[in-house]
Parts: structure tokens; C-alpha cells; sequence
């Protein structure tokens, strides 16, 4: 045992074991998040709970999903100092509007005989406001008079929610792309009569034009208003549906209210399925609603991907160029140890930290210039000078500068002296011998430090509440308008978004699942971005491999 320990074989033992715990964990934590996430969108069952008479339930049943379960416990009032375990049930009950809240723990003993049943028949409606009605469909109505009812209602209810929802997204396509386009392109002609007043060089004739630019656009304008209104008139026509929910209370709901609705106990595997299937499309490409614990996710991806990518380009060159400069020009000496020791340390600043020192200093000292020197037409609405997505890619870039100047630098070091030599012998200048012999071989270390940035980026929250994110956009900040991305405006996050979701809203129940599902999402970002990254960097060393020889 002595010569074992001696040969210092305990430290491979003990490092292995850290490293297999820390590798369970970590799939553990993935596991946890996916199961979580993913539960989200399969339709879960319906069940009536009858509850006992002394049960502090709104109803004699309760209607629900069983969304989660607890054993609490409760001092016994009978033996002192002793505790009564009692299990308890999560149902999500759905119907906010009516009892308040979407969840409520039951207690187990509170049904009768402890048993509940399948709720037959049910049929769930996602809304667009309050949540999920659960409910039975009695009958459908449109301008007073009854469509459909009895067998087969819930199938033409789904017919007019499909055609109502068609409707209101040509709508929604209609007022983002062709209205915000015409809005888009107003503000830029008073943009432009605001600067020729300020040069005083606004002429009868620039007026002229303007005015006709203006009138035509303002036509542009009425003939898609005229065609949204009848669009809106129509959707209000869809009709209504009568619905039976628990306790036998009828509720009369639009059908321009409702988003989709199905009937989870009825449904076989394959139709649970493409149901599920389909609640992942809505997740990925619908925007949100209810403050962010309803709809989809689609403008938090836009805004993460686009400030990511954004990031990407002002970080590499930044870094390749400090790395280079640090390794191939500057000369050794204590100030070079003192700036490598700096960016070891800045690589410890806390995030928070670039974030405020990127809203002091991009914001209200660069922004304010910018817009005193540029944009003086649109003051005193700020134009560079508050939050946006440049200032956020640009805070992300200088927090994570240190690890790409590091993986250069490490990467610089290996490139065998004998190649930067022969380069110099052959004629070729020294900028000629790094950009063709030195940085190709550094480029695989450039993609690590790269992969190591954007995981680091796309993951932060706090900086960028400060210089750019928001709880909601209206619009994203890529258009086809141009210049296409538009650095000025405000964007959304997933990272944000889980913590606006997971902590500000004040339906924690109802916000949980979201919470892991948004979180499944960035991950998967962030693992798909380094993908990308690392198969760039495997084709890369693969083509430099020779020379490295």
C-alpha cells in the first residue's frame, strides 16, 4: 500500500472518480431538465377528483392534471411532538379566470375513498388569455344561433378554432410585416425632414416630396386598415362555445379567444405524439404571451442568436489581434507579465461588473456621443444612447475577451519556432509568416477559445439586463427593413427569460414547467452553437495537420 501510495497512484484513483461524479452530475442535471421540459408539452390526462364534504375545494370535484406529488407533514394535534405525514396531489385545474389559480395541492385523504377517474369526454382549450379551460363542450353558437352541439361538437369547435387561429395569424403577418414596413418608413421621412431643418437646407420642393411620399404611404396604410377590418370583423364573427366546467357552471367562450383545443384522454399514442410534436413547433416559433408564462419562445431565439453572433464578430479579432501582438511583436518584460496577469484576472470579474461598466461607459458615454454627433434629428428620443443590442454584443465581447486571448496565445506557443524561422529565411516578411504559416496552425486553439465565448455568452443574464434585454420586444431586432439588423433596438433572451419567467411571475406553478423547457432550449443552443464550432475547428486541424508535421 505504501508503494502504491508512493507512486502516486492515488491521484489518477481520486482524480478519476471527481471527474465520473462530476460527468453523473452533469448528465444527471441534463436528464432532470429534459424530462422536466419535454413533459411540458405531451398532453397529460384529465381526472375528476370527488372530493369529501369537509375538503376546502371550490366544487364537489375537481378537475385537473396531476402534475406533481409531496408528502407533507403536519404536527399531530392528538400526540404532541409527534408529525402526521400526509401525501398530497399538484392538480392543475386550469380555468384562471374562474377560481383564480391554475394549480392547487390537494390532499389526499380529501377525496373520497382516495380514487379518482378519467374525466371522459373532457376536452382542454389553450387561450389566449387566462390559461387552460377544462371543461365539456355543449354547444357552439355563432350570431346567436346553435352550429353545432351533442356528437361531434368538439370536433367542429376545433374546425372553427383552426380557422379562427389562420386568420388572426395572416392578421398578426399582415400589422409586423406590411403595417411596421409602412411605420418603418414614415419615421425615416420625418427623420429625413428633421435633418435638411436642421441644415437648413429644407426646400419647397423637399417638403413637396415628402408630402407626396407620405400621402402615398398613408394610402399603403388605409387599404391594408380597410382589409384588417373586415379581417377583425370576421374573426369576431367566429362564433362562441358553450362550455360545462367542474360543479356544472357554464361559461361562454369565444372562439377568437381560443388557441387550440384537444381531448387528452381520448387520445391514442400516435395522435399524443403529433400532438406533442406539434406543442414543440408553438414553443419554438409563437410569441409569448400572458408576460411570458404562455406562447412560444420565438423572439428570446432571434435576440439570443443574433447577440451571440454579433459577439462573435467583435470578440475574435479583438482577441486574434491582442494574442498576436502579445506573443509575436510585443517584447518580453515585466509590463508584458503585468498585462498577461490583468487578463487572467479580468477573466474573474464578476459579470455584473461588465455589465455596468458597459452601460457607464457604451451607453451614456459612447451612445450619448453617438447620438450628439449622428442622430441629433431624433433627440431627444435616444437613438445609441440606451440599451440595445450593440451595447449588449459589445459587453458580452469584452467579458469574454480573456479566454479567447488566452486559447490564442496557447495555440501561438505551439507552433514550432523551426516553421517561423524557415518562413523569415525563405524572404517572406514577418506579418507574411503569421498570416500564412503561424495563424493557419492557430486557428483549431482560436476555435476553442471561441467555443469556450459563446457558451460563456449565450449562458449570461446579468450584464445584459443592463445594456440591452427586455421582458418583451414588438418587434425583432432582425427585419427586412433596412439595414436589416438593427443594433439599436432592444431584444430578448433565454437567459432572461428563464429568470423573468422562473422568478418575477406570480404564477410560480404555472411558470415551472416553462422554466425547464426554456431551459432544455439553451442548452441545446448553446450545444448546437459549439457543435458548429467544434466541427469547424476538427476540419481545420485536419487541413493544417501536414504542415504542423
Amino acid at each position: 500500500m505504501k508503494a502504491w501510495f508512493n507512486k502516486g497512484e492515488h491521484w489518477v484513483w481520486f482524480s478519476a472518480s471527481a471527474v465520473s461524479v462530476a460527468v453523473v452530475l452533469v448528465f444527471g442535471l441534463l436528464m432532470l431538465i429534459a424530462v422536466r421540459g419535454l413533459s411540458h408539452f405531451w398532453p397529460h390526462e384529465v381526472y375528476n377528483f370527488e372530493m369529501a364534504a369537509s375538503a376546502p375545494a371550490q366544487s364537489e370535484v375537481v378537475t385537473g392534471e396531476i402534475h406533481n406529488t409531496r408528502i407533507k407533514e403536519f404536527d399531530n394535534p392528538d400526540k404532541p411532538g409527534f408529525k402526521v405525514k400526509e401525501p398530497q396531489l399538484l392538480i392543475k385545474t386550469g380555468n384562471r379566470d374562474l377560481y383564480g389559480l391554475d394549480f392547487r395541492w390537494i390532499s389526499e385523504k380529501d377525496i373520497n375513498n382516495q380514487a379518482w377517474s378519467l374525466a371522459q369526454g373532457i376536452t382542454v382549450i389553450e387561450r389566449h388569455e387566462w390559461g387552460n379551460l377544462y371543461g365539456y363542450v355543449h354547444e357552439v353558437r355563432k350570431n346567436g344561433e346553435v352550429v353545432a352541439a351533442g356528437e361531434g361538437v368538439e370536433e367542429a369547435l376545433a374546425k372553427r378554432i383552426a380557422a379562427s387561429e389562420k386568420l388572426r395569424t395572416k392578421i398578426n403577418a399582415i400589422e409586423k410585416m406590411d403595417v411596421g414596413a409602412i411605420n418603418y418608413q414614415l419615421q425615416s421621412l420625418r427623420y429625413e425632414q428633421r435633418k435638411l431643418e436642421m441644415a437648413n437646407s429644407f426646400t419647397q420642393a423637399d417638403a413637396q416630396r415628402i408630402e407626396q411620399e407620405k400621402a402615398k404611404l398613408e394610402a399603403q396604410y388605409q387599404t391594408l386598415k380597410a382589409g384588417l377590418d373586415e379581417m377583425y370583423t370576421e374573426l369576431n364573427q367566429q362564433g362562441e362555445a358553450t362550455i360545462m366546467v367542474a360543479g356544472g357552471q357554464q361559461v361562454q367562450v369565444p372562439i377568437k379567444n381560443m388557441v387550440r383545443s384537444w381531448q387528452p384522454n381520448e387520445m391514442r399514442f400516435d395522435q399524443k405524439f403529433g400532438f406533442f410534436m406539434g406543442s414543440i413547433g408553438h414553443f419554438l416559433f409563437d410569441n409569448p404571451r400572458e408576460a411570458n408564462t404562455e406562447g412560444g419562445v420565438f423572439p428570446a431565439i432571434v435576440g439570443t442568436l443574433t447577440m451571440v453572433v454579433l459577439m462573435t464578430l467583435f470578440v475574435m479579432p479583438m482577441g486574434v489581434i491582442a494574442a498576436i501582438y502579445m506573443r509575436e511583436y510585443a517584447r518580453e518584460g515585466w509590463l508584458l507579465r503585468l498585462v498577461r496577469i490583468s487578463i487572467n484576472n479580468l477573466a474573474g470579474v464578476p459579470s455584473i461588473v461588465f455589465g455596468i461598466f458597459g452601460l457607464g461607459f457604451f451607453v451614456y458615454v459612447l451612445g450619448h456621443s453617438i447620438d450628439q454627433m449622428f442622430y441629433s434629428y431624433a433627440l431627444p428620443t435616444p437613438t445609441f444612447g440606451t440599451p440595445g443590442l450593440l451595447w449588449a454584443a459589445l459587453t458580452m465581447a469584452l467579458l469574454t475577451l480573456p479566454v479567447v486571448i488566452v486559447s490564442t496565445e496557447e495555440g501561438l506557443s505551439r507552433v514550432p519556432r523551426a516553421l517561423r524561422e524557415g518562413g523569415l529565411a525563405l524572404g517572406a516578411t514577418r506579418a507574411e509568416v503569421i498570416m500564412r504559416i503561424v495563424l493557419p496552425l492557430t486557428t483549431p486553439a482560436i476555435m476553442t477559445g471561441l467555443i469556450l465565448a459563446i457558451a460563456r455568452a449565450a449562458g449570461e443574464v446579468a450584464p445584459l439586463m443592463l445594456v440591452g434585454v427586455v421582458k418583451l420586444v414588438s418587434e425583432l431586432p432582425v427585419s427586412l427593413n433596412a439595414p436589416f439588423v438593427h443594433l439599436d433596438q432592444k431584444f430578448m433572451h433565454l437567459g432572461f427569460h428563464i429568470y423573468d419567467v422562473g422568478f418575477q411571475s406570480p404564477n410560480v406553478e404555472a411558470s415551472q414547467p416553462l422554466v425547464y423547457a426554456t431551459s432544455l432550449l439553451l442548452v441545446l443552443v448553446i450545444v448546437s452553437l459549439n457543435l458548429g464550432a467544434i466541427s469547424i475547428r476538427n476540419r481545420l486541424r485536419e487541413k493544417y495537420k501536414a504542415l504542423e508535421n
